[in-house]
């Protein structure tokens, strides 16, 4: 039933992206005839309104007529284009995350259940919602505290939404498998982990405390970090449904004349934001992954504030290493060392030659030197390095991908701050400053720091290990003079599994014979 349910509603999307001539309007470009031709037979059915409008519209009244997961899934598929395609993932990023409000008895209902206190005890006011997402909604509300009353944000998850993104995701599911079934060329990219992937982010964000531990962890790590912070999170009102933080008083970065008006100073609020993203990414490992304009505050004292930390990004120590390398490299214009990283870390198959690698990263990097520095675009620069390496069998990295997407978003809010924004000189201070630590000397220094600690490690379970095998050795023994034995409770479960198989063959028997005898008694 459930696969049923999911072709169905896969049946459902695939309607509505007709309908709304999202399919006629998707590039013919390198299309066998024969799919030309169905697009051109489904154009038939959309409607006449849509047909004049542009595709990324069409696509974001079919996602809105989707509902909210798909809003979700969409705006997670932006953060794809190896997997969707560089022009999809620009028209699924313009997806507006604006649904319409639900009712604030649902919010409060919702609040209390999550927190066990009615709301009345929680709140000493608690006012009209003010923004809706596909996951949540946000209300203003007053609590109060020692100092006095203050002013505070309550986010609660919109009812509903923890099923219908369940059903949802099966769809998701079903397109993944067929894509690997019979697209033996979209293996590369791993649909189906991919979906795992949108799975996993989506029900994290669905849990506010998770959320909530985003934003202690990342104001943690931000503690001394110049004009940047994230809300503080009220730990007492908050739960898997709802999270109450700081009211932010502030003008939106998408707010450009407002900023201007407030006597902001655009070009420091442009280097500001780069650094900081940086610093999460190559210091921290730890960043914002959806720091679009409309998340991200100045408040009165010039700071940034990011808000909404319900997609973030992690990267290892590797991975943080490996990306400095490959952007040192391309500044050195060390185009063999770049392709080395790329060997060192797995990215690229063993069986493919390093100087041909580098040869296409030179392709890359050449045209690059020689612009005026605010014309070069790091986001940019990331984004031709993954389509080259689609050449050379280089596997799907989630988390670099992320890395990148999010990347050319902050780079491109701050050039919409200072259009002549140095991508390179605002980075050097914290680019230069962590390559000097961790690829120079003290990265010796470091590393033999944690091969200690790891010996540590092992030799604190050496014991252990020593016990273990020994125990393995035994039993390999016992099997080699008297055989491979199960115990009762695994040979109770395939008796079991044989009495389920032999009862549906006999059933299917049945079933059989008595069609036979009505066939033979009909002709007859």
């Amino acid at each position: 039933m459930s696969a049923l349910g999911a072709y169905f509603r896969l049946w459902r999307v695939g309607w509505i992206l007709v309908r709304e001539g999202v399919i006629s309007a998707l590039p013919s470009e390198d299309l066998p005839p024969s799919i030309g031709l169905a697009k051109s037979f489904v154009g038939l059915f959309a409607r006449n309104r849509s047909k004049s409008k542009k595709r990324s519209d069409r696509l974001a009244q079919a996602v809105e007529r989707l509902g909210p997961s798909y809003v979700k899934i969409g705006q997670f598929l932006a953060t794809r284009p190896d997997v969707v395609g560089v022009e999809f993932a620009d028209d699924l990023s313009q997806l507006q995350d604006r649904m319409a409000f639900f009712p604030p008895a649902a919010a409060k209902a919702s609040i209390a259940s999550s927190l066990g206190r009615p709301i009345e005890d929680l709140y000493a006011s608690f006012g009209e919602p003010i923004a809706a997402a596909s996951i949540a909604q946000v209300h203003p509300a007053e609590v109060d505290t020692l100092s006095g009353r203050k002013k505070v944000a309550v986010k609660v998850v919109r009812p509903g939404v923890r099923q219908r993104f369940s059903h949802d995701i099966e769809a998701m599911y079903l397109v993944a498998h067929m894509q690997e079934r019979f697209m033996p060329s979209s293996r590369r990219l791993r649909p189906v982990e991919v979906t795992k992937t949108l799975e996993q982010t989506t029900k994290v964000e669905m849990d506010l405390r998770l959320e909530a531990a985003a934003l202690s962890e990342i104001a943690e790590n931000t503690e001394k970090d110049p004009g940047f912070r994230v809300p503080k999170v009220d730990w007492e009102r908050t739960g898997r449904d709802v999270i109450t933080m700081e009211w932010i008083d502030g003008v939106k970065m998408s707010d450009v004349d407002g900023l201007r008006a407030a006597g902001h100073d655009l070009n420091r609020l442009a280097d500001t934001l780069i650094q900081s993203f940086l610093r999460h990414t190559l210091r921290d490992g730890f960043f914002h992954a959806d720091m679009h304009p409309g998340n991200l505050f100045v408040d009165t004292h010039g700071d940034i504030v990011a808000v909404d930390m319900g997609i973030v990004g992690r990267l290892g120590k590797k991975e943080r290493r490996f990306l400095a390398e490959i952007l040192f490299g391309f500044i050195t214009r060390d185009y063999v060392r770049v392709a080395e990283v790329h060997f060192e870390a797995g990215y690229v198959p063993a069986h493919h030659n390093v100087e041909s690698f580098a040869q296409a990263i030179r392709a890359i990097g050449e045209p690059i030197h020689g612009q005026p520095a605010e014309t070069i675009s790091m986001g940019k620069l990331l984004t031709l390095l993954f389509e080259v390496t689609e050449l050379f069998d280089m596997a799907t990295r989630p988390e670099l991908v992320m890395l990148q997407k999010t990347m050319v978003v902050v780079e491109g809010v701050s050039r919409m701050l200072n259009p002549r924004f140095n991508m390179w000189k605002a980075s050097e201070p914290v680019v230069g400053d962590w390559i000097r630590n961790n690829l120079g000397p003290k990265r010796i220094v470091t590393d033999l720091r944690d091969g200690l600690k790891a010996a540590v490690k092992l030799a604190e379970a050496a014991p252990e290990i020593a016990a273990k095998t020994e125990k393995f050795h035994h039993q390999l023994l016992h099997m080699s003079e008297h055989g491979l034995r199960f115990d009762a409770e695994t040979a109770e479960a395939i008796g079991k599994s044989e009495a389920r198989h032999n009862r549906s063959g006999r059933f299917a028997l049945w079933i059989i014979a008595l069609a036979l005898l009505y066939i033979a008694w009909v002709v007859t």
